[in-house]
């Protein structure tokens, strides 16, 4: 009998109404990058146990790596239920759920992968984005098998295994009026379709097109904002917004606006859980649930939200969108009992412009290929604020003249949306660190105001 069968059978006997117990076991093999040289090469295993009871509906969890421990803390747990509170909206956890099979989300080669050859992807990393004008190279490449298990006393039992891939290389340089970086990432589920050598050039063509910036006058510009830039203001300023306890508690700027107009009309957000490749694809969600593409916006209208159990039983649904996340490090899933309502993977849908015809089309504009201190300063309003400190260029009648320092954004995410002036058919898959996976293009946005720092 396995760990997970010895946790329901024992939550039973103790007369739980429901329990739910999930496992991750995880190898993680890690690279790290410093100096321009790899200085660590590490590969852990761990597994952990998280654990849900549900009993009078009041709900009590609990966390453990030792499995021999697990019926002994079943036990305290359902004693310290007595001290909770009923939550009398809880209508059940989920019962057996068909799942279908999902392409590009298991590499064997990533399972068994051995830390030389984790090594000589980093080293290539490391060769592609090296350059005299260049400096020093940091960064960092991480290579993750999982497997998921999921049970409830109710007869749902899901395995999973998984494999994900993330690479980063920083570029600094000191050839420059002030010290100026550029970064390079991309991400997946199989080395197949992970390009070491692309993460190293993105990396060097952002920093050495930065060297000698030029300061940026405060002023109003049309900014195009790069991939990268575009899924950190998804993943801290726009995601929020669509979830569903937000939504409800009116703490989301579109709380007054579904199925509403709340963009041009050309703009589509979409959370797709099936495609291949995606950091954030499966098949059932954290609790269990069959996930489904859902529409947050279509052409420009607010269409949909996402939601656990517990959030859509509290206001009154009788099921959840299938976004229970139990969000993991340094990707995949985690053991937490109690999940969070999260989008799988948000995609903005392409639209047909190059970026360098979207340049062509900018008279007085800003080019920004990465985000820093992105932050939300008056969610309910949608007031946001970030800084873009490299990754800066130029435009003037179409052209590019040269790199910009740093400037600082504050502006709002209703007029980001509807101030849209083109979308970039130059989608790429992002994800910020510990943060939302994200497949988007480029955005370029008219009218906002830029402060010189």
């Amino acid at each position: 009998m396995s760990a997970l069968e010895k946790a329901i059978t024992h939550s039973k006997k103790l007369g739980v109404d429901e329990c739910e117990i999930v496992t991750v076991k995880k190898n993680i093999t890690t690279v790290r990058i410093t100096d321009s040289e790899i200085i660590e090469i590490k590969q852990n295993f761990d597994q952990n146990f998280g654990i849900r009871l549900i009993h009078d509906k009041k709900i009590a969890s609990i966390q453990t790596t030792n499995e021999e421990n697990i019926s002994e803390a079943i036990t305290r747990g359902i004693k310290s239920i007595k001290k909770l509170k009923s939550r009398d909206f809880w209508n059940g956890l989920p019962e057996k759920v068909e799942t279908q099979q999902l392409e590009g989300v298991f590499d064997k080669k990533i399972k068994h992968i051995s830390g030389s050859k984790a090594t000589d992807i980093a080293q290539n990393m490391i060769n592609s984005s090296e350059n005299k004008k260049i400096d020093t190279i940091t960064g960092s490449l991480n290579l993750v098998y999982e497997n998921f298990e999921l049970s409830n006393s109710n007869g749902l039992n899901f395995n999973n295994e998984a494999t994900y891939v993330s690479g980063i290389i920083n570029a600094e340089s000191e050839q420059s009026n002030v010290p100026v970086s550029g970064i390079g990432h991309a991400c997946g589920r199989t080395l197949s379709k992970f390009s070491s050598e692309q993460v190293g050039i993105d990396a060097k063509n952002m920093c050495i097109n930065s060297i000698n910036p030029k300061k940026i006058n405060s002023d109003t510009y049309s900014i195009i904002f790069d991939p990268y830039s575009v899924g950190e203001l998804l993943a801290f300023v726009i995601a929020a917004n669509f979830n569903f306890k937000t939504f409800k508690e009116k703490k989301s700027c579109f709380s007054n606006n579904l199925k509403e107009k709340i963009s041009i009309e050309g703009f589509n957000l979409t959370d797709s859980p099936h495609i291949p490749e995606g950091i954030g694809t499966k098949s059932i969600d954290s609790e269990g649930i069959k996930t489904e593409k859902s529409k947050l916006i279509e052409n420009g209208i607010f269409t949909n939200v996402f939601s656990n159990l517990y959030d859509s039983y509290k206001e009154g649904e009788k099921k959840s969108s299938g976004n229970a996340i139990r969000m993991g490090s340094p990707m995949g899933n985690s053991a937490e009992p109690i999940p969070i309502s999260a989008p799988h993977n948000l995609i903005v849908t392409s639209g047909n412009s190059t970026q360098e015809d979207i340049i062509k089309d900018t008279k007085h504009g800003l080019l920004i290929g990465r985000l820093w201190y992105t932050y939300a300063v008056n969610p309910i309003k949608g007031d946001f604020s970030c800084t873009a400190r490299s990754g800066i260029r130029i435009i003037e009648n179409g052209e590019i003249v040269g790199p910009g320092k740093s400037v600082r954004i504050v502006y709002n995410l209703p007029k980001l949306l509807n101030n849209i002036s083109d979308i970039g058919n130059d989608q790429r898959q992002v994800i910020q660190w510990a943060s939302l996976p994200s497949i988007t293009p480029s955005i370029k946005v008219e009218n906002i105001p830029v402060n010189s720092i």
